[in-house]
């Protein structure tokens, strides 16, 4: 391979000295009174009231759905594929999501999937009114429906950072979870109340389908009138879907501690989601109730989710993230067991308004995790391969506990599922959350001074290989070793293909970082994506260069045949 050598002439590393920043620790809801305070921004009000009316439809709609595709078929298997229409675009499209709210504009993204769903529901609501609606229409507008929630979801969670200051994330997160439980709670049992209130249940259910599309007006006219101010704007041309997704899923896998937050997600979800899949075969075959019966059931699960919510910024000032997480893995194994082997309903009941305040306060610590932990270039693809991961493992978990209740019996795969959840506690506790200081993940884009090379390279030349030589005494070498090795991670995380260290054999205090990236737009990229974080272990691997000048860096281009040359040599 023929390389063109070029060396830059500014003679500091990647990004230039700014004052170092102080340590950022983890959101500190002390300072938070009542968990309420995000509410007083009137944008994230606004945008509360919206989205949780427009989740109260959503839940009545989907109860609506159900009923008609009973009205419309005895089919069992059509009737589970309502199920299956639901959840799979989020399974599927969880990473496509996030890439595409990282890529374009959040609010015009949100608008337009707003915009998505209300044309399929009003759709569906017309061709139920007339009469000429069938299961497969049904099937087919309610996976479109979903569509828009799998696509809508990571922006929106994506933009809350945008809409209060970053002490009161947590808030405004357990806000969210708990309107959406609210509208849980709620909504079954008025979708249920709307279908039963007309004589024709066809008509009842496109009833609640028309009131479902008007609840997305709301959202469409508070997104419309937002002026927004992205946290992060980058200057260099936006990254391609595909490439934007492989950036996502790198990213996540050179950074250790959103890995564990994933895995953590995917061990409780598996194991909790017997509750959800086998709640209605309690209903049904223990308690002897009916749809009511059931509904109730549900809306205790709802009613914990919603006190859990407002009372996490208390819960969170007792105790870490990690023994959230646990607690609540314990109140769930004992509700498995309560549904397992107790056939009172009040005791039922009373167990399962813990779980819900478990499942609220687990499922917002996690969501808090991955908005702390990735920064606002990547932080929709992180949650929207979050969505993909719990989604992933309610569907898994809810496949294996139904198949083992159908061939056994639903006691034996309640037990199952409690023992299961029970074993990955001491696995639990090597995969932290929250857990110490958090970084900084302020970016210095408006820092950065471009290489001054001899010759100006396309966006397109590549790859490109960086090399930094540095001279480092003997008696640090372990500890310089050290400590590049974590920048090594910073480096793969952004955007290198491959990197390394190595020692010149015949003057052994030089040691040559190198690291090679796909193009120039992408070490472009990745420079922009340094972080104050990023920037404390890089100065920490600079303090061991002992040269008079700092670090010398030297950037090097694939050698391709060029036109200018190409004519020369023809004349």
């Amino acid at each position: 391979m023929v390389i063109v050598h070029s060396q830059s002439t500014n003679p500091l590393m990647p990004l230039p000295p700014v004052p170092n920043p102080p340590p950022v620790t983890a959101p500190e809801p002390a300072k938070s009174v009542t968990g309420f305070e995000p509410l007083q921004s009137p944008l994230f009000r606004k945008l509360w009231i919206a989205s949780t009316i427009s989740n109260l439809g959503g839940w009545m709609q989907d109860t609506a759905g159900t009923w008609l595709m009973t009205v419309l078929t005895s089919s069992p298997l059509l009737i589970a594929l309502m199920q299956t229409a639901a959840s799979l675009p989020v399974v599927v499209l969880g990473l496509l999501a996030g890439a595409t709210a990282d890529i374009f504009d959040r609010r015009r993204l949100l608008i337009f999937w707003q915009a998505w769903m209300l044309t399929a529901v009003a759709l569906l609501s017309l061709l139920t009114f007339f009469n000429v609606i069938s299961p497969w229409v049904l099937l087919i507008l309610t996976f479109l429906l979903n569509i828009g929630t799998a696509m809508n979801s990571p922006a929106w969670q994506a933009i809350m950072p945008e809409l209060v200051p970053r002490e009161q994330l947590p808030e405004a997160v357990s806000l969210n979870s708990a309107g959406f439980n609210l509208a849980r709670a709620l909504g079954p049992a008025l979708g249920g109340l709307g279908v039963a209130a007309f004589t024709r249940a066809d008509t009842g259910a496109a009833s609640v389908f028309l009131l479902n599309s008007l609840s997305f007006v709301g959202v469409i006219l508070v997104l419309y009138q937002w002026k927004r101010n992205p946290l992060f704007k980058s200057a260099l041309p936006a990254e391609r879907i595909f490439g934007s997704m492989r950036a996502g899923l790198r990213y996540i896998q050179y950074t250790p501690s959103l890995k564990a937050t994933l895995a953590r997600a995917f061990i409780f979800t598996i194991f909790v989601s017997a509750v959800w899949s086998l709640l209605a075969v309690v209903a049904a075959r223990v308690l002897h109730q009916g749809a009511l019966g059931y509904g109730i059931l549900n809306g205790s699960m709802g009613l914990g989710a919603v006190i859990g919510a407002t009372s996490l910024p208390r819960v969170r000032r007792k105790f870490s993230a990690d023994m959230i997480i646990t607690m609540s893995t314990g109140v769930f194994i004992g509700t498995l067991l309560v549904l397992a082997f107790v056939h009172y309903a009040l005791i039922i009941i009373a167990m399962l308004l813990f779980a819900g305040f478990a499942w609220t306060s687990t499922m917002s610590t996690l969501n808090l995790a991955v908005q702390v932990l990735a920064p606002n270039w990547v932080q929709a693809r992180a949650l929207g391969i979050y969505q993909m991961v719990f989604s992933s493992g309610m569907a898994i978990g809810s496949v294996i506990w139904g198949m083992i209740a159908e061939h056994i019996s639903t006691p034996v795969s309640l037990t199952s599922a409690a023992i299961g959840l029970l074993v990955t506690i001491p696995i639990g506790s090597r995969l932290h959350v929250l857990r110490g200081e958090q970084p900084d993940l302020t970016p210095f884009r408006s820092k950065f001074l471009p290489p001054q090379l001899s010759i100006e390279p396309e966006m397109t030349d590549g790859p490109v290989r960086v090399l930094i030589d540095y001279l480092v005494d003997p008696k640090d070498y372990n500890a310089f070793v050290h400590a590049i090795h974590e920048l090594k991670d910073i480096r793969l995380r952004d955007g290198a293909i491959r990197w390394g260290i190595f020692q010149d054999a015949d003057n052994p205090r030089h040691l040559n970082e190198t690291f090679v990236m796909e193009s120039w737009i992408d070490y472009l990229r990745q420079r922009e994506r340094f972080t104050a974080s990023d920037r404390t272990i890089r100065d920490r691997v600079v303090s061991f260069h002992r040269g008079e000048n700092p670090p010398r860096i030297t950037h090097t281009l694939y050698a391709k045949e060029r036109a200018e040359f190409k004519s020369d040599n023809s004349s």
